[in-house]
C-alpha cells in the first residue's frame, strides 16, 4: 500500500460505507506505527475486483476513533479514510445508528431510543462522508452509498455533485409505515434515500416499505408497478421531479469459494474431528451468528430445552453447538442480553449434559473463516431463527459449504433468506415455539434422500446467485440509467 500524491475527483466509481475494506490497527509497542491489515467479508469480495480495474475508491471509516490517516492507494484501489471522534462514535454509531434505527428497522423488537443530540451527530458524520465522496468523484461517476448508518449522504452529495448517478443498498430490513413513523426525523432520512437514482433493498417487501413512506411522508409519489425478487422495479417521483427506481436485489454470499473450501480434504477432516470431539453424536445442530437481540438465539435455546425434556431427542445422542460472536459489548442491553444466554446455556447443560459431554457447546468468541465451513460441514441440522433479518448470510454459508448434498436448514420466515430458500428450508415462525421445536425435530430425522432433494433445490439457488452476480446485477441497474444532462 502506497500513499497517492492526490487522488480527488479521479475516480468512475465510488464505494461508500460505514467501514473501509481495510482496518487501521494500532501497534502493539510504544511508539509503533499503526499498521494497515485486510477486512475480510462478503461486501469487500464483491466490490474490490470492480473497484480495482476501474481505478475505483471506498471511503469509510479507518475503524479507530480519532484517527485521521491520509488518503492512499492499494493496489490500484483508492482508500478514502473518514475520520470519526471517539463522541461522535458514541452517538452516530453506537447510538442513533444502533439504539434508533437498528431496534426500530427490526420491527421494535427492542425499544428505538429517540435522542436528538445522537440525530445531530448522525447527520454531521453523514455530511463528512458525502464530503469526502464529493472530493475523490470524477465528473459524472458512479457511486455506490451503503447501508443504514448513511441514510441522508444520497441527498447531501446530490446537493453538492448533481452530476453523479447515485445508488444506495439497505442491508437491513426497511419497515412499514407504522413503525418508521415513530422515528421524529422520519421525512429528512426518507429525503436523504430519494437522493439516490437507484434505492435497492433486501427483499420484495421492504422495497414496497419504502414506496409507501415515501408516497405517504413526502411529497414524492409511487407508482404501482410490481416488484420481484429479479431485480424489476417500481419507481417513487422524488420531489424535485426525479425518477428513482426501487427494488429488491438480495445479497448472497461469495458461494462459490465456499464450497471448493468445503470440499478441500483438510476440511472434511476437521469437520470429523469435531464430531469426535463432540463425542461422536448422531445429531449436531448448529447456530452462528452475531451477538444480537434480533437473532433469536434466546428462542432456538429455550427450543432445543425443551425437546430434550419431552424425550423428542436424547441428551446422550444431540449436541448444540452456539457460535455468538461478540457485538456492541459497550451496550448495556447487548451485555444484559449475554448474561441472560449464557444462564440458559448452563442451566440447561446442568439439566441435561453428563460429565464430561455438554449438550450446549457455547462459543462466544470470533470463529476463522474456515473453521466455520468446518463447522458448517459437521452440522446436521443448521438453526437460523432472527426474529428479523434483511437477509441472514449464514443460511446461504451453510448450504453453500454443503458440498456433499447433505444437511437440513431450518429458517425464520422472518429473514430475507426464507424468500429464496423456501424450497428447501423448514421454515417457522420464531415467535411460534411449537412450530419451532417440530420444524428442529423433524430435521433432525430427515431421511438421506429427502435431505440431498431439499439441499439440492436450496443449493442451485445459492451457487447461482452469488455475490457477484449481486453486485454486478446492482450496478447494472444503475449505469442502465440515462446519462446525467
Amino acid at each position: 500500500m502506497t500513499h497517492a500524491e492526490d487522488a480527488r475527483g479521479s475516480s468512475e466509481l465510488v464505494v461508500v460505507a460505514n467501514r473501509l475494506p481495510v482496518d487501521l490497527v494500532p501497534s502493539d509497542t510504544d511508539g509503533g506505527q499503526p499498521e494497515w491489515r485486510r477486512s475480510p467479508g462478503g461486501l469487500v469480495t464483491a466490490l474490490e475486483p470492480t473497484l480495482r480495474a476501474r481505478g475505483g475508491t471506498w471511503v469509510g471509516w479507518p475503524g479507530v476513533a480519532d484517527a485521521e490517516p491520509e488518503p492512499f492507494d492499494d493496489e490500484g484501489m483508492g482508500i478514502r479514510p473518514v475520520p470519526i471522534t471517539a463522541d461522535e462514535l458514541a452517538a452516530y454509531y453506537e447510538g442513533f445508528a444502533n439504539a434508533t434505527l437498528w431496534p426500530l428497522y427490526h420491527d421494535v423488537v427492542a425499544r428505538p431510543h429517540f435522542e436528538r443530540s445522537w440525530w445531530e451527530v448522525y447527520r454531521r458524520v453523514n455530511e463528512r462522508f458525502a464530503d469526502a465522496t464529493a472530493e475523490v468523484a470524477a465528473q459524472d461517476a458512479t457511486v455506490w452509498v451503503q447501508d443504514y448508518q448513511l441514510q441522508l449522504v444520497p441527498q447531501m452529495l446530490r446537493e453538492r455533485r448533481p452530476d453523479l448517478r447515485i445508488g444506495f443498498f439497505l442491508h437491513i430490513p426497511f419497515p412499514p409505515v407504522e413503525l418508521f413513523a415513530q422515528l421524529p426525523w422520519r421525512r429528512l432520512v426518507v429525503e436523504g434515500l430519494l437522493g439516490a437514482d437507484v434505492v435497492g433493498f433486501q427483499t420484495v417487501g421492504s422495497a414496497e416499505n419504502f414506496r409507501s413512506v415515501a408516497a405517504r411522508l413526502t411529497d414524492a409519489t409511487a407508482d404501482d408497478a410490481t416488484i420481484t425478487t429479479n431485480g424489476s422495479s417500481g419507481h417513487v417521483t422524488a420531489p424535485d421531479g426525479r425518477t428513482v427506481t426501487v427494488g429488491a436485489h438480495p445479497i448472497s454470499v461469495d458461494s462459490g469459494e465456499l464450497d471448493a473450501m468445503a470440499r478441500e480434504d483438510a476440511t472434511a477432516e476437521r469437520a470429523t474431528e469435531l464430531r469426535h470431539r463432540l463425542g461422536d453424536p448422531r445429531t449436531v445442530l448448529l447456530g452462528v451468528d452475531r451477538l444480537d437481540y434480533t437473532k433469536g438465539i434466546d428462542v432456538r435455546l429455550q427450543a432445543f430445552a425443551e425437546i430434550l425434556g419431552d424425550g423428542r431427542l436424547d441428551p446422550a445422542e444431540t449436541v448444540l453447538i452456539q457460535v455468538a460472536t461478540p457485538s456492541r459489548e459497550r451496550v448495556e442491553h447487548y451485555a444484559e442480553m449475554r448474561d441472560e444466554i449464557e444462564l440458559t446455556v448452563g442451566r440447561v447443560n446442568g439439566e441435561y449434559a453428563s460429565v464430561g459431554n455438554p449438550v450446549i457447546h457455547y462459543v462466544h468468541q470470533p470463529v476463522p473463516r474456515d473453521e466455520l465451513v468446518a463447522f458448517y460441514r459437521a452440522a446436521d441440522v443448521m438453526l437460523v431463527t432472527p426474529y428479523r433479518d434483511g437477509m441472514n448470510l449464514v443460511a446461504k454459508e451453510y448450504v453453500a459449504s454443503r458440498a456433499d448434498g447433505d444437511g437440513a436448514l431450518v429458517l425464520s420466515e422472518f429473514t430475507g433468506a426464507a424468500d429464496e430458500l423456501a424450497e428447501g428450508a423448514f421454515l417457522v415462525n420464531p415467535h411460534d415455539l411449537d412450530a419451532v421445536e417440530d420444524a428442529i425435530v423433524e430435521a433432525a430425522g430427515l431421511g438421506t434422500e429427502e435431505a440431498r432433494r431439499r439441499m439440492g433445490a436450496m443449493r442451485e439457488q445459492v451457487l447461482h446467485r452469488d455475490v457477484e452476480r449481486w453486485a454486478s446485477g446492482f450496478l447494472a441497474a444503475l449505469g442502465a440509467l440515462r446519462a446525467p444532462e
